[in-house]
């Protein structure tokens, strides 16, 4: 175990050359980040999912009942037991063949089965009360973090020049605010990470788990190998577009649609400029660059730019979601769907035209009843 523990801390990885962790150490002058300072944003992370249940119970469900949010979720499918049976114990997503089969067995049309399955997979799905507190939580930490971010780095001179960040690098001292700024940031995201398993599933599922992992690992390098500074440049940027994000997911749900594509707009223009214009021309520029004619590169220099470059593709490949969402908001007057809900509805002509129905000899709901057309109208925006 001390020869695995002494491979992963192996100075040439994580050091410029020259640089051993004994320079490091704490002094009396002088405090740097030690590894296991990062110990402390694991119960911290728990705390925060407790204060997370709280804040939504106490402060967010009163503001979305205030506001008239439905506590219900998507409309439910009629009971019918065969198609439960089928749904809980078999599949969620029957092919064609057995849709044929329940057609014969129930007499029922199949785009009518579809349907049922449709609503009874949407069933499952929480309801617009639960997003919307979800949202305001997510809203009310980043408003947070954001703010004490601007307050922090406004007194520093590496945000007005980039070169600081590297100017006698790795020997920078760390003050408690920086070190208070990076404990809460990797408790939120640590949260996040385990929540993501409870919170509303979204299609992107596994993309925004290596967002997370990414997020973490990032803070986490830039911690322990002391490149804090550009750290907090970059958990600074990507704080101001989440604001937007969750408060027009917010305005959404309380219906105020024109508050909605207002701040959906301002998202997009915050978002685009950020992730696709600052952050490579200021974050990458520097981390890339200037470091590199500053300090040189070595081995956790590599995996740091490599972790950055990740977290770009994923801002190419949600900026063309966004895109992709603002265009048909053009087209139809307003924010609509996301591309990562989950929720499922009929098209245009399933929500118009009930399905024809096969004549049945029965009008109960058992196994050769019918349960009716139930249509379901589109999702709120939710990103």
């Amino acid at each position: 175990m001390a020869g695995i523990v002494a491979w992963f801390w192996n100075e040439r990885f994580w050091l410029p050359h020259n640089v051993t962790w004994a320079d490091l150490k704490n002094t009396d002058e002088s405090t740097f980040p030690q590894a296991e300072d990062l110990y402390l944003a694991c119960p911290l992370a728990f705390c925060m999912f407790m204060i997370r249940l709280i804040f939504e119970r106490f402060i967010a469900k009163p503001c979305a009942l205030g506001l008239k949010i439905q506590t219900s979720g998507p409309q439910k499918a009629q009971p019918n037991a065969i198609l439960e049976k089928v749904f809980t114990a078999i599949t969620k997503h029957p092919d064609e063949k057995r849709l044929e089969g329940l057609s014969k067995q129930l007499d029922w049309d199949v785009r009518t089965i579809q349907r049922w399955f449709r609503q009874r997979r949407n069933q499952e799905k929480p309801s617009t009360l639960a997003r919307f507190c979800e949202s305001m939580w997510r809203f009310t930490f980043y408003l947070y973090i954001f703010t004490y971010g601007v307050r922090f780095l406004k007194k520093t001179p590496w945000l007005w020049n980039t070169r600081e960040c590297w100017y006698n690098y790795p020997y920078q001292p760390i003050t408690a605010d920086l070190h208070y700024y990076y404990i809460l940031e990797l408790s939120f995201y640590l949260s996040l990470l385990f929540t993501q398993f409870t919170d509303i599933r979204r299609k992107d599922f596994l993309l925004m788990f290596l967002h997370h992992v990414a997020t973490i690992s990032l803070i986490t390098f830039s911690y322990v190998n002391n490149m804090a500074r550009v750290g907090t440049l970059v958990m600074c940027l990507h704080d101001a577009a989440d604001i937007l994000l969750e408060a027009a997911k917010m305005a959404n749900y309380a219906k105020c649609q024109r508050l909605c594509n207002v701040l959906f707009i301002m998202f997009t223009l915050v978002f685009i400029s950020s992730r696709l214009g600052i952050y490579p021309v200021w974050i990458l520029n520097s981390t890339l660059f200037e470091s590199w004619e500053i300090v040189g590169p070595y081995p956790s220099w590599w995996v740091f730019n490599l972790l950055l470059m990740l977290l770009q593709a994923l801002h190419t490949f949600w900026s063309y979601l966004i895109v992709r969402i603002a265009c048909r908001a053009i087209s139809r007057g307003k924010v609509s769907k996301d591309d990562r809900s989950d929720i499922e509805f009929s098209s245009d002509e399933d929500e118009v035209q009930p399905p024809p129905q096969k004549h049945h000899t029965n009008g109960t709901n058992g196994a050769h009843g019918t349960n009716g057309y139930l249509s379901l109208s589109p999702c709120p925006y939710e990103h």
